[in-house]
């Protein structure tokens, strides 16, 4: 008897499953460095950098930009098959690889937020740098603090970008294969970076700050999801199947199901809460309760944007063109 398996993909054959969670842990961290790195930025800028005074996110969400960023790139290190291949990797560039240029501009965007975050230690946080010649430099970067920002806030705007190009020049994988996918990871990875920052700032006037830009943010991504999958749907018949796992709650796609209900439910909680932050009465200091609430609506954010990563890159290895 002859068996023919005319369904080629993860399922059908496991070995195909090329990609697994390190790598959507590295696009979400990825994200979240590229998101931060752009929220430091706008503290920093902000009415001239008035609203970095007394702050103690002003150094310490740089700091934590490229500890995020090495992390993600330990993921992906861990995926990697041949390992010492990174060695090979970076000693030529291609100019047609998206990949090729997000292995570069990770190797720029790490200086770079390194060196911003050095720039913005204040002189009471000197003594965390072991160092005397860190010391020096961190003092010697000050005087290139708002050129260090600029470029900064660049590099992760383009990481930002890069996480979702990634993907989409995969024209394989059609649910990948789109063109609003990075719009959407960057949006995704400015929202978790203005969410992160809520939880890391001190300050009533900064967590409020970066809340009003959390909420624009989420209500960008409700609005370029549904346009993702319209792009899809209304595409040729392999984008078109390739949403199915989304929009099917049957044992084999249960799990993509029940991600995008997810999605479409804590999106909204997280835009409510918000919407009453911004609106509730605040004195100098939040209340316990107040806190709770900033926290829980940032926390269920970034739940968000894991959740998308997560299963963007398990639903899209599904997908085929046949």
């Amino acid at each position: 008897m002859e068996l023919t398996v005319t369904g080629v993909n993860a399922l059908t054959s496991p070995h195909l499953h090329i990609w697994d969670w390190r790598v959507s842990l590295y696009l979400f961290l990825g994200g979240l460095s590229a998101g931060l790195a752009v929220m430091t930025t706008v503290l920093h800028l902000r009415q001239g950098g008035k609203l970095v005074k007394d702050e103690a996110a002003g150094y310490i969400a740089p700091i934590l930009v490229p500890v995020i960023l090495g992390i993600g790139m330990l993921f992906i290190f861990l995926d990697l098959e041949r390992k010492l291949n990174v060695f090979w990797f970076y000693l030529t560039f291609q100019p047609l690889s998206p990949m090729s240029w997000g292995s570069w501009g990770l190797l720029v965007f790490f200086p770079v937020s390194g060196l911003f975050a050095l720039a913005t230690l204040p002189d009471d946080m000197l003594h965390w740098l072991l160092l005397e010649p860190l010391k020096q430099l961190a003092l010697r970067m000050r005087e290139y603090l708002f050129p260090l920002a600029a470029a900064n806030f660049a590099m992760g705007i383009f990481i930002g970008i890069y996480t979702g190009v990634l993907l989409s020049s995969f024209v394989a994988r059609p649910l990948w294969n789109s063109a609003v996918l990075p719009v959407l990871f960057l949006t995704s990875a400015m929202s978790v970076g203005a969410a992160l920052m809520i939880m890391i700032a001190r300050t009533n006037k900064v967590k409020l700050f970066f809340t009003k830009i959390d909420i624009w943010m989420i209500c960008g991504e409700m609005v370029i999801l549904p346009l993702f999958f319209y792009g899809q749907y209304t595409s040729s018949g392999a984008h078109r199947d390739s949403i199915l796992p989304f929009f099917s709650l049957s044992s084999e796609y249960f799990s993509y199901g029940c991600s995008m209900l997810v999605l479409f439910i804590i999106f909204p909680i997280a835009l409510v809460l918000k919407m009453l932050e911004i609106k509730e009465e605040h004195g100098h200091t939040l209340t316990p309760m107040a806190l709770a609430k900033m926290n829980l609506s940032a926390g269920i954010v970034l739940m968000g944007g894991l959740i998308i990563r997560l299963t963007f890159v398990y639903a899209g290895q599904l997908s085929k063109l046949s």
